[in-house]
């Protein structure tokens, strides 16, 4: 939602309006900036404009994948093994469209480092295309035959469920259903598959064990193990252990899924998998870390291998967001602050300890240090040439004196603003700044309702759509969210509120969650409280709770299964 001309000089209100162009689309989160990943830089700015997700892979990322808006499927790259997906061993520095999938609404995409390329789509279908040598494409056979060269559709037993992540790792696949079920297939000399044995599986299985009757929120593959979060914040590992990837303690290759009994008592809410090291962070922002550690992408400040889960930056703060990816010996994460971190092997040099960067989100990282410089996971992104000018221009637009033709008041202090903007961003102050309403002709409003940071923060991301408050103030933001109808907002202030959840004020955040029919952020707090019972029923703020909201909770955790002996 960003103007798309650059405003050097912001004018009066109907000159700026007839010179302000706005996009359509929502910004999200940590975008991209595509410019970094040199396969597309040769791409028409049109086409550029209208990717909605990518993957970049291949031995030195020379290859991808991705969709546009339009739901048409393009590839471009060395096409090594055919992993393009074109019906030919051509290679090509022009995007050519995958004429199979345009119109089938992909929506998950994976790659193994064979490499083969998995997509699922909106309807729950299942293609794969590239080496198979290993079964990894999963259609029954170990074919390399030229039907390899374009998506085949895999038939499987998935019981009309739909698909909800899948991984790869160098030659197997795993994929998660709508119902926490586990699927699985590819090579299985280390047991990756989870299988029980260490056969090659060329169609998918459900990998069961110790999984039957558990829900699994999220998966990770390393390059030849596997991982798996359960939604009660257990981990399981399988395949091979090697290094310890695993976090079993020892170094015995498992066929089947183990728990990883060093994450006892920790409620994880990640987990993400490098070429041999893994990676987990619990609920309360706690990142921990073992396995492989020659490039020191553990992060421990040294080089030793680790066999069972270590706490990792434990004097830098609370951690939002975990990467890593089977390709590469890199890790990265994210703090509660926006400040990002990595380490490993960053471009031929080895990072023993978490390394601040400039970077705004976690893709940059893999993007300018990984090596080879491929995605961890798809990216969702839109950009436009003059972007980031754009973006520094209305950053430096908002509460300026000079340019400005509206100041709005609160507490005593004042917030300089532009009125084509704020009705162009919002639909409260289009309707506010109508002819027939008096504050259309002032300079100067006051707002009584919100408190001076709370405002502050909104009028800001009406500049820049991003917001920067603590939990406790997201409360505040996330009830003028609602009240003005801002949508990506309330987004934005949830997603704050789950980042920024503890102990203490867990009781705070979901009483907010249920007075602003928040429900999934209801539904977030609540799982935490229940993780955290012993703590939380003991703190200030669950004694405070009025009797509405304690009401509310013990219900719930009643029929959740709480207080069962």
């Amino acid at each position: 939602m960003f103007v798309s001309a650059v405003v050097s000089s912001l004018q009066p209100v109907n000159q700026s309006e007839r010179s302000l162009n706005v996009s359509s689309r929502a910004r999200m989160t940590n975008l991209h900036d595509v410019a970094k990943w040199p396969i597309f830089s040769l791409m028409e700015v049109e086409l550029l404009n209208s990717i909605h997700q990518a993957c970049v892979f291949g031995s030195g990322g020379n290859e991808a994948i991705f969709t546009t808006t339009d739901g048409d499927v393009y590839a471009l790259g060395n096409n090594h093994n055919s992993c393009l997906g074109l019906g030919d061993i051509q290679s090509t520095l022009v995007p050519r469209k995958i004429e199979v999938l345009c119109g089938k609404g992909v929506t998950l995409m994976a790659f193994g480092s064979g490499p083969h390329v998995v997509v699922a789509t909106d309807s729950g279908e299942l293609y794969s295309w590239g080496h198979n040598g290993y079964c990894q494409l999963g259609n029954g056979t170990t074919s390399q035959s030229p039907e390899r060269m374009a998506p085949c559709l895999i038939s499987s037993s998935l019981g009309g469920c739909m698909i909800s992540q899948v991984a790869c790792g160098s030659h197997h696949t795993l994929l998660l259903t709508d119902k926490g079920e586990v699927f699985a297939w590819g090579y299985n000399n280390c047991g990756q598959v989870g299988s029980g044995a260490t056969a090659n599986i060329n169609a998918p299985r459900k990998v069961s064990s110790l999984l039957s009757g558990k829900r699994i929120t999220a998966l990770a593959c390393g390059q030849t193990s596997s991982l798996a979060l359960v939604d009660n914040g257990e981990v399981y590992g399988w395949g091979y252990n090697g290094n310890g990837q695993l976090g079993l303690g020892n170094n015995v290759n498992q066929p089947s899924p183990c728990r990883v009994s060093s994450l006892s008592g920790v409620v994880i809410s990640q987990i993400t998998c490098g070429y041999a090291h893994s990676m987990a962070l619990s609920d309360e922002g706690i990142l921990y870390s073992w396995g492989a550690n020659s490039y020191g992408q553990l992060g421990t400040g040294n080089k030793a291998n680790l066999v069972t889960a270590t706490r990792v930056g434990t004097d830098i703060g609370r951690f939002v967001e975990i990467a890593a990816t089977h390709y590469s010996h890199i890790s990265s994460a994210m703090l509660q602050s926006g400040m990002v971190y990595m380490w490993g092997q960053c471009r031929g040099q080895s990072v023993t300890s978490p390394l601040p960067t400039k970077f705004t989100c976690l893709d940059d990282v893999f993007a300018c240090f990984s090596s080879p410089a491929v995605t961890w996971r798809p990216l969702r992104f839109e950009t436009f040439v003059g972007r980031r000018a754009l973006e520094d221009s209305l950053k430096s637009s908002f509460d300026n004196q000079e340019n400005s033709d509206l100041k709005i008041m609160l507490e005593g202090k004042s917030i300089h603003v532009h009125k084509a903007i704020l009705k162009i961003r919002c639909e409260h102050f289009r309707s506010m700044f109508q002819s027939h309403w008096d504050e259309d002709g002032k300079d100067v409003i006051e707002i009584t309702q919100y408190t001076y940071p709370v405002y502050r923060a909104f009028l800001e991301y009406l500049y820049t759509d991003s917001v920067s408050v603590d939990p406790e103030d997201a409360i505040g933001l996330l009830d003028l969210a609602n009240s003005y109808c801002e949508t990506h907002l309330k987004k934005l202030c949830e997603r704050i509120i789950k980042q920024g959840i503890n102990v203490e004020n867990t009781p705070t955040l979901m009483a907010a969650a249920i007075k602003y029919e928040a429900q999934e952020l209801e539904d977030f707090c609540f799982k935490f409280a229940v993780n955290h019972m012993t703590a939380v029923v003991q703190t200030e703020a669950f004694q405070n709770l009025d009797d509405y909201y304690l009401k509310e909770f013990l219900t719930k955790a009643a029929k959740w299964g709480a207080f069962k002996y």
